[in-house]
């Protein structure tokens, strides 16, 4: 048998030749360091790389500097529209700082959490930010004393005293709040709320109940239908509100899944939005407003927010922030359309 003839592998040292230069200038270069380099002299180097097809040897980089080159987000649901463009925000950063990016989907369920966070304490990755529906501080512990960076996103500030462990959240009972108030002063007394039992949604309804009260009108629990955080849990609490004597004539749903799954029970019904049911949502999803009436909702700006959350994990990794940890409060905005 012939053997194949392999092609040798480039090197740092054959770029350094090319370039007329020595391998630290080309390593410096190649790790992007902070060494202040002539520009005729990096252009050489990287005009070399390029004539000898070098690809750096990312294996040898991560062993050298002890690290995974590597960021997680963990996620309770990847059908959920609000995800995904969450998580866009986090790799637009990540990609800038040359990092991978890998997403574990959990739906919300803590054996799942569980699962994901042995799974990183094998030290697969440098940070992560994550959706924690189960897991609270003391969970994290053992990530953070591998040195292993964490955002959470939360839904309220949280305190973590001495830990390194950061925070970014919208205040979900005063955006809840704006948006009851918004239906309030439409005149409508009678307003429902679609709301779940997971993540956010307690604090949710907190906002809606206040924004109530402050108009001293009655809460009714009646008018509090539960269902699972998706269209068909929106659309079974709907139905449940439309088997009431009285039903409202407004509708406060905790995210805009649950507001559409709402609207195809009203449509089904019979009745229609606006002109028997207002209804607002909550996280203005891309499809929020390719809907028929659009629909009304609170915007989180969530390619910000995960922008925001990943360039606070990349302090952490830089040293540049050092110390307890950090709740950062990102804004939210009322967006009105056609559906309230």
């Amino acid at each position: 048998m012939h053997k194949l003839n392999a092609k040798k592998r480039i090197t740092q040292a054959d770029v350094a030749q090319h370039a007329g230069v020595s391998q630290a200038m080309v390593s410096y270069v190649i790790n992007e360091t902070n060494v202040s380099i002539p520009k005729d002299t990096r252009q050489r180097i990287l005009d070399a790389m390029k004539t000898l097809d070098y690809i750096p040897n990312v294996t040898a980089q991560r062993l050298r500097t002890n690290r995974t080159m590597t960021i997680a987000g963990i996620i309770p649901d990847i059908t959920n529209p609000f995800y995904p463009t969450f998580e866009r925000g986090i790799q637009d950063v990540v990609d800038k700082e040359n990092y991978d990016f890998i997403i574990y989907n959990t739906d919300g369920r803590a054996e799942k959490e569980k699962k994901v966070l042995n799974s990183l304490m094998q030290g697969r990755v440098d940070g992560v930010v994550g959706v924690f529906f189960h897991l609270g501080f003391e969970d994290l512990k053992p990530l953070l004393k591998q040195d292993i960076a964490i955002v959470r996103l939360e839904a309220r500030p949280k305190q973590t005293g001495d830990l390194a462990l950061d925070n970014i959240f919208i205040d979900n009972i005063a955006a809840a709040r704006a948006a009851t108030t918004h239906l309030l002063e439409k005149r409508h007394r009678n307003i429902g709320i679609l709301a779940s039992r997971d993540g956010p949604s307690r604090f949710r309804i907190e906002g809606y109940k206040q924004a109530l009260l402050a108009t001293q009108i009655e809460v009714q629990d009646v008018y509090i239908a539960l269902g699972s955080f998706d269209e068909e849990g929106g659309y079974a609490a709907m139905k449940n509100l439309l088997d009431l004597s009285k039903p409202p004539t407004a509708i406060f749903a905790v995210n805009d899944l649950m507001a559409m799954g709402g609207m195809v029970a009203i449509r089904e019904a019979g009745l229609s939005v606006p002109n028997d049911f207002a209804v607002i949502g909550f996280d203005d999803i891309h499809s929020a407003k390719l809907l028929n009436p659009a629909l009304s909702s609170v915007s989180q700006k969530q390619r910000n927010m995960g922008q925001r959350a990943a360039q606070m994990l990349f302090e952490r990794l830089s040293g540049e922030i050092r110390g307890p940890g950090r709740s950062v409060e990102m804004p939210f905005q009322l967006v009105i359309r056609k559906s309230s």
